[in-house]
């Protein structure tokens, strides 16, 4: 059977659906039962021809995509995917790699990636780490109002991590929804690279400038000359937000 629509057994009605896209069918065959056995619906796939072949039949919430594979490659992929104006171009990417530089990093980032884990891992980190993009892209409303900070044309629901301008939703990746949600909570104020970096990106200065420099392409009319989302020089960044 051609593993590219195989799929976990009796998963849950409401359950994720995963798209696992490797070339290793080794790695392929381990995530499959081991996600499958945390209640995940699984599909799989070799390479990209497969995986683009799986989203024109499937609905995904996530997908865990290789770098390195025959034919394109992970990142050309995801590029591919966050220029698709349909839904498929929002669905959450959590990125393999055994490349582990920081340029790879800023790569996977730029073409819109919204976490990255190295090669070799501890399958339950993977685990974690796909509970955590899941739960942030799919994000619950809690009792009483949201807190809501808006900015130009834009509004940003701090407790759903939505951000819309006007009545259109705008994809974040989880990392640039952290960042909003910091920045909006301290609208005004310096926040420091070091705050902003969160736990995975250990505070690489490059890596937090190329997510900012990806938000502002998404609220600002000129991202060369921002209004909202300012640097200052030296120390951070700041959100600037309407009064």
């Amino acid at each position: 059977m051609n593993d590219a629509v195989k799929e976990a057994a009796a998963p849950a009605d409401d359950a994720a659906h995963l798209l696992i896209v490797d070339d290793d069918r080794r790695i392929r065959a381990l995530l499959q039962r081991y996600l499958a056995d945390r209640g995940y619906r699984v599909t799989l796939a070799g390479n990209v021809d497969e995986a683009a072949a799986c989203l024109k039949n499937f609905s995904f919430d996530l997908i865990v995509l290789d770098v390195m594979m025959q034919g394109e490659n992970g990142f050309d992929f995801a590029a591919r995917l966050r220029a698709d104006p349909s839904e498929v171009g929002q669905v959450p990417i959590l990125m393999l790699t055994a490349r582990a530089e920081t340029e790879d990093r800023i790569t996977g980032f730029e073409n819109g990636v919204d976490d990255f884990l190295a090669k070799p891992f501890e399958p339950r980190e993977l685990s974690l780490r796909i509970a955590s993009i899941l739960r942030r892209a799919q994000p619950h409303p809690g009792p009483g109002q949201f807190s809501r900070v808006q900015f130009g044309g834009f509004s940003f629901d701090m407790h759903r991590g939505e951000l819309r301008r006007g009545d259109e939703l705008i994809r974040l990746t989880e990392r640039e929804r952290d960042m909003l949600r910091l920045l909006a909570e301290r609208a005004g104020e310096t926040v420091t690279r070091e705050a902003l970096a969160g736990p995975c990106v250990a505070g690489n200065e490059r890596t937090i400038d190329v997510q900012v420099n990806r938000l502002r392409h998404k609220i600002e009319r000129d991202p060369a000359n921002p209004l909202h989302l300012q640097t200052v020089r030296g120390a951070g960044y700041r959100l600037i937000i309407d009064r």
